[in-house]
């Protein structure tokens, strides 16, 4: 009879202990703010409006969780995995106005006056209103402010070499730099 009660005590708790191991494969993750750097940019994820996660990976590999800053960094990021269209893969930004996660895909994104946090100045909502952009309109809009100011240009800055340290020195991204050198270069001989 004691072996009998033993048992009834120890499945529960075996069964407690499987389920406390599972990771979740599907939906938004918990967020650590400010202790978590975007997988794009590098920057701190700190903005409970505007940052965005992905969820995704190779068919023949666990699903892994991503994390940015602003929904701008995980379009453009997410467009360069091959990966990006497979069924499996989730985008979740967070509702500008409750900072809830919703779908990324079925969200409806509003300009917005005020910065964001890398200034794609897009803010999802669950809702429709005027003038709000579907999922493939804001990833135009996206590109299109990623073209416009170069927002991600992965070039490291310089000084020109001719100019001082004084504010208002021309910083210029290295490869212009590089490249101006080599054709004065190829001008002298």
């Amino acid at each position: 009879m004691m072996q009998i009660l033993r048992s009834l005590l120890i499945i529960p708790l075996l069964l407690l202990l499987i389920s406390c191991g599972k990771e979740i494969n599907s939906g938004p993750g918990e967020v650590r703010w400010d202790r978590e750097i975007c997988a794009r940019c590098a920057m701190a994820v700190s903005d409970h409006s505007y940052s965005a996660q992905v969820r995704g990976g190779r068919a023949d590999k666990k699903s892994k969780l991503y994390k940015f800053d602003d929904v701008g960094c995980a379009v453009i990021w997410l467009d360069k995995q091959g990966w990006k269209d497979d069924a499996r893969t989730e985008i979740w930004v967070n509702d500008h106005r409750n900072q809830k996660w919703i779908n990324a895909r079925t969200a409806w994104y509003v300009k917005i006056s005020s910065h964001t946090p890398m200034d794609y100045g897009l803010g999802a909502q669950t809702d429709k209103q005027e003038a709000a952009l579907n999922f493939d309109e804001a990833k135009s809009h996206i590109y299109e402010v990623e073209k416009r100011f170069n927002i991600h240009s992965a070039q490291p800055l310089q000084l020109e070499p001719s100019a001082k340290l004084e504010p208002s020195a021309t910083l210029k991204p290295l490869a212009t730099l590089k490249s101006s050198a080599k054709s004065a270069k190829e001008n002298k001989q």
